[in-house]
């Protein structure tokens, strides 16, 4: 029978590393939780939240899922949502996208994979909802890398729209979402200029940053 004996000595050096540059960094990270950033990202392997950002454990708090998606019926992502925004009072929710994302290609490519394939359902709903401007753009590699984008946009604006972000600023809490998209091929996180920290900003900016990617 396959064991995990490998994962678990990794562990022990891991630890026994960490200990060697900072003694005391397990105490501080067993006695408080007070990161400043929620990320919701995808679950794919090849993305690290923390590495990414180069963050050490307890200063990031981490939702992953297939193709980062933020969905009002999910309520696994809104609780982790619920909990970081009231409980821990993070500043920032940052969805973060990546380059070259299989369930997004999945979405474009109609092929049946399964029950994820009503999951992916609410990307090509994003792709239907652009379909007009997707269809200018040439090439399946290139249609991807739009869609991975314009789906972080996407979140985002379902990030704003939740109860649990309009409830933050109705009682004037710093909370600013923004939309990264990470690229595999260089290590690089981009800003796609679609940071919101009050709902009377989030059309314009929605707009905007729609147009940097689509054209109008």
């Amino acid at each position: 029978m396959s064991n995990l004996n490998d994962l678990l000595e990794k562990n022990q050096q891991w630890a026994a590393s960490i200990k060697e540059q900072d003694p005391n960094f397990f105490d501080r990270l067993k006695n408080q939780q007070s990161p400043e950033y929620l990320w919701i990202g995808c679950s794919d392997s090849r993305v690290p939240a923390n590495q990414i950002v180069d963050l050490l454990p307890g200063d990031l708090f981490v939702h992953r899922n297939v193709a980062n998606m933020v969905v009002h019926t999910d309520l696994n992502c809104l609780s982790v949502m619920q909990y970081a925004v009231d409980v821990l009072k993070v500043k920032h929710i940052i969805v973060t996208g990546h380059y070259g994302c299989g369930g997004v290609r999945a979405s474009l490519e109609g092929q049946r994979h399964g029950l994820i394939d009503n999951w992916l359902r609410h990307i090509q709903d994003v792709y239907r909802k652009h379909q007009r401007r997707f269809e200018q753009v040439k090439g399946m590699d290139n249609q991807c890398d739009r869609l991975c984008e314009v789906n972080v946009i996407e979140q985002v604006m379902n990030v704003v729209s939740t109860s649990v972000v309009q409830e933050a600023w109705d009682r004037n809490q710093t909370l600013t979402v923004h939309g990264w998209i990470y690229g595999l091929e260089n290590g690089l996180v981009n800003d796609l200029d679609v940071s919101i920290d009050n709902i009377e900003k989030a059309d314009i900016i929605y707009d905007k940053a729609l147009q940097n990617i689509l054209g109008k």
